[in-house]
């Protein structure tokens, strides 16, 4: 398992300048049975993970998977932390919060190329909303505090000229529990995934005030690409376990690659039941939104982690952009093999 030991001597790993994964021979999983944690499995943002675990990738490839779902990323980040997850399947800017820690961690395939998610007022709570100042001293709620829900939040109020201080943040998780939330006005606002925005959006619980569900959206919003969910790890655990980390890109390609083609009908039929929150037909609708945000094919675009970086600087005093070094919160090796296996 990884502790927090694992963390400090990744740094050391790569200042030795240890052989890119790249250069390592396939073979059999150095480790084959491991733990992921995620947060919020049932959001459309892990659904390449969902879809690669149901349709059996992941055995495919050798690896027997335990998946343990959380509240949300930061939980999810704090297991891999702790010790009690191998890899998390999460929002890639944890890499760089982490790095500017000391805390080296890497992505090794990406799951989503938008972050596919969208911040709404309560159109109970805040009937007369009109700009981001209105937000001051109201109760948003996010899918768990210091999660990409919350980071989203943070930029956007940041534009409207408010700190995370002005507002108070509330874990409602990524699905029934965030539509009770905002239904039943123990919130005032939300940023959150798919698809509970959607189902709030369409049966007229909240406005939009910013979207990036769709590729547009976060051109829009961020200024350029910007990489979603993705799989990663310690920088340690990257360099001794090449073959695994490799296992895991291709099981995650696999299902993009099935994404790429599957029809409605065919989600339905592969999700767990409860992930339709009662509402197969909203649940559709909101695939059809997001479909787009789904990586084709694994690879971490470079404008997309600069992109990344930029927004969290814009609002995080604590992330300093010339001292991050982005080529190491990513490697495309993995993922580049697994697209040419799978033509993906």
């Amino acid at each position: 398992m990884i502790t927090r030991r694992t963390f400090t001597s990744a740094a050391a790993f790569m200042a030795a300048g240890v052989a890119a994964p790249s250069l390592w021979a396939q073979g059999k999983p150095e480790k084959t049975k491991l733990a992921i944690a995620v947060g919020g499995k049932a959001a459309f943002y892990y659904l390449p993970l969902t879809i690669s675990e149901q349709l059996g990738y992941f055995k495919a490839e050798g690896l027997d998977v335990e998946i343990s779902d959380f509240a949300g990323g930061a939980r999810a980040l704090q297991a891999l932390v702790g010790g009690s997850a191998d890899v998390v399947s999460g929002a890639y800017e944890h890499t760089i919060n982490m790095q500017s820690k000391g805390q080296m961690i890497q992505s090794i395939v990406l799951q989503g190329r938008a972050p596919q998610i969208a911040v709404g007022v309560s159109t109970k709570n805040m009937a007369n909303y009109k700009t981001l100042a209105d937000l001051k001293g109201k109760k948003i709620g996010v899918s768990a505090p210091g999660s990409s829900t919350n980071m989203v939040a943070n930029l956007i109020l940041s534009r409207g000229g408010l700190k995370a201080s002005d507002v108070s943040f509330v874990g409602v998780g990524t699905s029934a529990g965030a539509l009770a939330a905002l239904r039943s006005g123990q919130i005032d606002a939300m940023s959150n995934t798919d698809p509970v925005m959607t189902m709030l959006e369409q049966k007229g619980d909240v406005k939009i005030i910013s979207d990036t569900r769709t590729l547009k959206g976060t051109q829009e919003v961020f200024g350029g690409n910007m990489p979603a969910a993705c799989l990663y790890t310690s920088a340690e655990f990257v360099q001794k376990n090449p073959n695994t980390c490799q296992a895991l890109a291709n099981a995650i390609v696999h299902g993009l690659k099935w994404l790429q083609t599957a029809g409605p009908s065919d989600i339905i039929k592969t999700v767990p039941d409860n992930y339709l929150l009662g509402d197969r037909a909203l649940y559709l609708a909101s695939f059809n939104k997001i479909r787009e945000a789904i990586s084709l094919d694994g690879m971490m675009n470079e404008e997309g982690a600069r992109t990344a970086l930029k927004a969290l600087a814009s609002f995080d005093p604590a992330i300093k952009a010339d001292k991050i070094e982005l080529s190491k919160t990513y490697t495309n090796d993995f993922a580049r093999k697994a697209k040419d296996r799978f033509k993906a």
